[in-house]
């Protein structure tokens, strides 16, 4: 996309010029390649040798766009990519992804028999998802690659550690090939006492030493989702899961905290990728004691200068963020006034001087010395870091920027 030519304002920040003329969405996010990268690199140096890496890139890369973060990823050499659904394998793949795919969730019997990739391997977790796929590979002439899944304790998909031996056994005489075996943590994000998560990380070994009697030593073994891979090393098997600090962010406080109290702020620095941005629509004055917007949930207390923002709910900015939380404006920041709209949102301008039509807001990301962090944004809506990112609207234009990084001499 071709950048819209910018003027700087005082205090660092950007006008866009007649940005409607020259084609520039009015609210668009913006996808590093450096810091996507910066974080990759980080987990490489922290897993094991001989951990492979599965990029989760379901709910739209958790809101960053598959059409931007795939392609980074290839280059950057993942050895695997985990989706929820088979659309969105077939999404990756139409973006350039060649690396094999693990698809977690779901497959319905029509799914199955449309299956054609087989290097879209399953995850499996019942028998009746193993009979389809087994049918639809006799039919193709192929052993599809499967993981099984083993339920250690969150009690949602997969089978008990003492069935998936013969999970394994029926996968293997229904001509499938069992190449993997996964478990998901249920309580390691959400608490500093782990104990439940070694638990099930004990389980998943009885599950293993069953498993790979019956399929002899399994190459894709795995049960790390990020805050397992940033805090245990016991965790790494042969594959680790990442998904919300690929992208920059740590899954929980907890998480965060349970680095700091091992290994204190030393060593380790996640970057976000994404930045989120809108220009100001209109600025206009309003007089004091006036209501704004829907609901007249808000009344100004002074003369007050507002600037209407072409963004709201249906974008993705939480409706429940209405009165409460900021924007960034000229590296200031701008409290939201008013309940936000579908689509508008208004912010307080009033001690930010020179503010126009056009001027650059940010919704997430940095302006100046100020931040606003999708976890702060979560606090303030009362949900988490992952909601924010993952409810950003598809319709959204995401752009890929500092990639390729430059070169270096």
């Amino acid at each position: 996309m071709r950048s819209t030519p910018l003027l700087p304002l005082p205090g660092g920040s950007i006008r866009y010029t007649h940005p409607v003329q020259q084609g520039h969405p009015t609210t668009w996010c913006e996808i590093s390649g450096a810091h996507l990268a910066h974080n990759l690199q980080l987990f490489r140096r922290l897993l094991r040798p001989g951990t492979g890496v599965a990029a989760v890139v379901k709910a739209n890369a958790y809101g960053h766009g598959v059409a931007q973060v795939v392609p980074v990823l290839e280059q950057l050499g993942v050895e695997m990519y985990a989706v929820h659904s088979l659309a969105e394998a077939q999404e990756v793949r139409a973006c350039g992804g060649q690396k094999p795919i693990l698809i977690m969730g779901y497959l319905t019997p029509g799914q199955l028999a449309a299956m054609e990739d087989p290097t879209m391997h399953v995850l499996l977790s019942s028998p009746e998802v193993l009979q389809g796929l087994a049918a639809r590979g006799r039919e193709l002439g192929v052993a599809w690659p499967v993981h099984v899944k083993v339920d250690t304790g969150t009690h949602r998909q997969g089978v008990p550690p003492e069935e998936a031996a013969e999970l394994a056994r029926v996968a293997q005489r229904s001509g499938l090939a069992v190449v993997g075996l996964a478990t998901h943590f249920a309580n390691i994000e959400d608490t500093t006492d782990h104990s439940y998560a070694f638990l099930q990380l004990q389980r998943f070994h009885h599950a293993l030493r069953l498993v790979e009697r019956v399929t002899g030593p399994l190459p894709l073994v795995h049960a790390a989702c990020s805050a397992a891979a940033l805090l245990f090393r016991e965790t790494d098997f042969t594959m680790a899961r990442l998904g919300i600090s690929l992208y920059g962010h740590w899954p929980s406080r907890e998480t965060y905290l349970s680095w700091l109290l091992a290994h204190g702020r030393n060593g380790i620095q996640l970057k976000p990728v994404l930045s989120w941005k809108a220009l100001v629509g209109q600025i206009k004055a309003v007089g004091a004691r006036e209501p704004i917007g829907y609901g007249l949930s808000y009344r100004t207390t002074r003369p007050t200068r507002l600037a209407v923002l072409p963004v709201g709910y249906a974008e993705g900015y939480p409706r429940a963020l209405s009165n409460r939380a900021s924007v960034l404006v000229r590296g200031s920041r701008a409290p939201v006034l008013g309940r936000v709209c579908m689509n508008i949102t208004m912010v307080d301008v009033t001690d930010i001087p020179e503010v126009g039509e056009g001027d650059l807001a940010t919704l997430l990301g940095q302006d100046g010395e100020e931040r606003l962090t999708a976890e702060e944004l979560a606090e303030l809506a009362g949900t988490i870091n992952y909601e924010i990112l993952a409810r950003l609207s598809p319709s959204l234009p995401r752009r890929l920027v500092h990639w390729p990084p430059p070169e270096t001499t």
